[in-house]
């Protein structure tokens, strides 16, 4: 039995939905028991109209969350007793094996910067996501591949770069069950030597990394295509392209429902495409993945999207317990062991 702490304050639809989604957890035949965390004023009257069960559902209270609109260092530093750092440090005390929240990606962040252990050689996380792809990937033909990072870091040095590298394809094999991904770097062009100095650096040492199946550079127009398992960024780059892809599903949908509303012609084509725009749809539905990891430290951090439904919630909390029961940590180390004793890993 894996227990996850989740931090059930800060979503957009509110405590509402996290509690709906860990009592629905708690019905299931998963080995998962939940530690909800958050104010307990709140969160025990939305647990009397649930149906759960108790033996796999715990409340741990603590009175304050860190909103969107806070500012995360300054609020934590404030309230050391908040929801994120809690839920954080249950995790750390051994109480908890993965924490999962859906409130201030920077809180989470910053708490797990603060109660965690980066791995050896790894300087600074990464938070990863996926998106959609035209080509499917692993064994369960998954439409999807694997982005980071997408918002832990603003640039990134030719260390990060490598790390991330190695903290992706750890990921893809434990979640994805991708024996050997394919991995490669997001530049403007395909030969070794184009991108920033950080890219090309990166490049070189990536060629030599004899545990990551590296493909070199991959260009903008091949993350919808999906001809790589896991592609690599910095962070200010990975988050622009994964909100644009975020929009693409809503996109369609709103020009499909203008044209069905304008002309009878449009609308028999719109019919016979729908089966294409539903699986664009699915594609691109955020609430599918479980939510993004924050690789790069001790113990599994998941952030779920701030829109985060109770199918969403549920399927972070079972994406904490799957990465921690295959091992994610001990797997990345494994993979930063190999940086280290070349001497690429950063001081």
């Amino acid at each position: 039995m894996i227990t996850v702490a989740v931090d059930a304050m800060g979503g957009d639809l509110g405590p509402e939905a996290v509690v709906e989604g860990v009592c629905t957890i708690s019905r299931e035949d998963a080995p998962i028991q939940v530690l909800l965390v958050g104010d307990g004023a709140v969160l025990t009257p939305l647990l009397e109209t649930q149906r759960y069960d108790p033996t796999r559902l715990a409340l741990a209270h603590a009175s304050l969350h860190c909103s969107q609109n806070d500012k995360p260092k300054a609020f934590l530093d404030a309230n050391p007793e908040c929801s994120v750092l809690l839920a954080s440090d249950l995790v750390a005390r051994g109480e908890a094996q993965a924490v999962v929240s859906c409130g201030n990606t920077g809180a989470l962040i910053l708490a797990a910067s603060q109660k965690f252990t980066r791995l050896p050689g790894i300087r600074r996380a990464a938070l990863a996501a996926v998106h959609p792809t035209e080509r499917v990937h692993g064994p369960h033909n998954d439409p999807f591949a694997l982005m980071l990072d997408v918002g832990a870091t603003l640039t990134a040095t030719a260390e990060d770069l490598v790390g991330f590298a190695v903290m992706g394809s750890a990921y893809a094999q434990v979640i994805s069950d991708t024996e050997s991904p394919l991995v490669a770097l997001l530049s403007n062009g395909g030969e070794a030597h184009k991108g920033t100095p950080a890219i090309v650096e990166a490049h070189a040492r990536l060629l030599g990394h004899k545990g990551i199946n590296f493909a070199g550079n991959v260009e903008g127009l091949d993350i919808p295509k999906g001809t790589v398992d896991v592609v690599v960024c910095e962070g200010f780059l990975g988050n622009v392209v994964l909100k644009m892809l975020e929009g693409v599903s809503e996109v369609v949908a709103d020009i499909a429902k203008d044209a069905y509303a304008r002309k009878f012609l449009w609308k028999m084509g719109l019919t016979m495409l729908s089966e294409g725009i539903r699986q664009i749809r699915t594609m691109t539905d955020w609430r599918e993945y479980g939510g993004a990891p924050v690789l790069g430290f001790d113990h599994v951090v998941i952030k779920a999207h701030g829109r985060s439904n109770p199918q969403a919630i549920r399927n972070a909390v079972r994406v904490a317990r799957k990465a921690v029961d295959r091992g994610l940590a001990d797997k990345i180390r494994e993979g930063m062991a190999y940086v280290i004793e070349a001497g690429d890993a950063p001081d």
